[in-house]
């Protein structure tokens, strides 16, 4: 698991810097979910929460301190009662 992590690590684009708080997230059509920050970097963010039903490829609205948008869940891993998902912010849509 620990070599799955650091290649993953390598392919990072960009920097994440670890970050605290709370984050809401609205996937469409269901219920708010509550979440806490993990890290954060220039084009997305990782959060924990207690939702396994986010899968790849859905869209969010999000909430944190400092932002807010819309963003497309790329992964979601589930271990026990934890769930971690990662997060691309995408352009803001005025619609």
């Amino acid at each position: 698991m620990l070599s799955e992590d650091f290649a993953n690590f390598n392919r990072r684009k960009e920097p994440r810097r670890p970050a605290k708080g709370k984050v809401r997230l609205v996937p469409h059509g269901m219920a708010l979910i509550e979440g806490h920050l993990v890290d954060v970097a220039a084009s997305g963010f990782r959060a924990r929460h207690s939702c396994q039903a986010l899968t790849s490829g859905q869209e969010v609205s999000f909430a944190r301190r400092g932002a807010r948008g819309r963003a497309r869940v790329m992964w979601t891993r589930i271990a026990g009662d934890t769930v971690e998902s990662g997060f691309l912010v995408l352009p803001w849509d005025e619609r």
